[in-house]
């Protein structure tokens, strides 16, 4: 069924839109809200979301809702996809977009009965999707591969995408800021996120801690951003850096939300919170190692992509470890050049 033939689904009938849970992936498909919204006005867009995304729907335009569900990514879970499927239900979703290629991302839409439900064919997936695409491969990049799906079968990609935004309201931050403790004291703040998915892409923490150091000599102050995981890195970089520096590792993502609202700018691997900074408009400082920034930065303006400037024949690499074992995309930035762009990045 097309929805664009049907004038009550076209214009009644809400959107669910299945994203990436990983948070750039998260953020990233604030581009396909946008798309959504602009092929089908008038209709709500809903996004299913886990705990930890959940925090950046309240940020994002043209979100109705998100429903909330953790399903472990290891397992079926049947008993709790049938139970999402009858969430879904009642909320009458005339269209369902499945961003993840995986087969049980298409169950609960499908249990639900959603009436067009589209994903690229990904793990056999004929039945469980009825607006099935494929050249998934032939697509470079993620946002290449979510824009996509929102577009009719068949559609040109267009030139540009549209951005994602994080519309944080100021005074949301500047009452978090004081709940917490945070003093101003006309300092600028600068926000590191330390942490990412695989020891390959982060930084030495070591040149984390010298870059702190020097920006706290120069005037500012640090906020150490990140999950509990990340927190013996934020207590390397806190305790090298000495006052003014200040370990704001959460579980809430939420907090880290409202500190890059907050900053003056920020630097950070390639991960989670680079997305969320740059979207939310922060000056901010991309760190790719082994990682490739055509491909995975974000679509916002960068202050500075900061890349090894060797060859290497191992890069780009996607892989969670250093395969080779000496990990130079990342040692061969030093923490100086790091630093510069920074006070860059803070005297714009």
């Amino acid at each position: 069924m097309n929805p664009d033939s049907n004038p009550s689904t076209a214009q009644q009938a809400p959107v669910l839109l299945v994203p990436y849970m990983w948070i750039g992936d998260f953020v990233r498909c604030h581009s396909v809200v946008q798309l959504l919204n602009t092929r089908f006005p008038g209709r709500p867009v809903d996004v299913l979301t886990t705990t930890l995304c959940a925090p950046l729907l309240d940020y994002m335009p043209g979100v109705r809702k998100g429903i909330v569900c953790d399903l472990p990514r290891r397992r079926l879970a049947l008993g709790r996809q049938r139970a999402l499927a009858t969430r879904l239900r009642a909320e009458g979703y005339g269209h369902a977009l499945i961003m993840p290629r995986t087969w049980k991302s298409a169950l609960a839409p499908f249990l639900a009965g959603i009436p067009e439900r589209t994903g690229f064919y990904g793990e056999m997936r004929v039945g469980l999707l009825n607006d099935l695409r494929r050249g998934e491969r032939g697509l470079d990049r993620m946002i290449d591969r979510c824009g996509a799906l929102a577009l009719p079968k068949g559609a040109a990609l267009p030139a540009e995408w549209p951005k994602p935004e994080l519309r944080v309201p100021l005074a949301d931050a500047t009452a978090w800021r004081a709940q917490r403790g945070l003093g101003d004291g006309g300092r600028p703040v600068v926000a590191l996120a330390p942490g990412a998915v695989g020891p390959s892409k982060r930084w030495p923490v070591s040149y984390f801690a010298e870059l702190a150091r020097t920006l706290i000599t120069n005037g500012a102050t640090v906020w150490v951003l990140g999950s509990p995981a990340e927190r013996p890195l934020a207590a390397e970089i806190v305790r090298a850096a000495g006052g003014n520096a200040h370990d704001l590792t959460s579980p809430d993502l939420r907090n880290a939300i409202l500190a890059l609202r907050l900053a003056s700018a920020a630097v950070s691997n390639d991960s989670g919170l680079v997305h969320v900074a740059a979207a939310i408009g922060t000056p901010t400082i991309g760190i790719f190692g082994p990682t490739s920034p055509w491909h995975w930065a974000p679509l916002n303006p960068l202050a500075a992509v900061v890349e090894t400037e060797a060859v290497l024949s191992c890069r780009p690499c996607h892989k969670p470890t250093c395969r080779m074992g000496h990990h130079q995309c990342m040692r061969d930035i030093t923490a100086d050049r790091v630093v510069a762009l920074t006070l860059k990045a803070l005297a714009a």
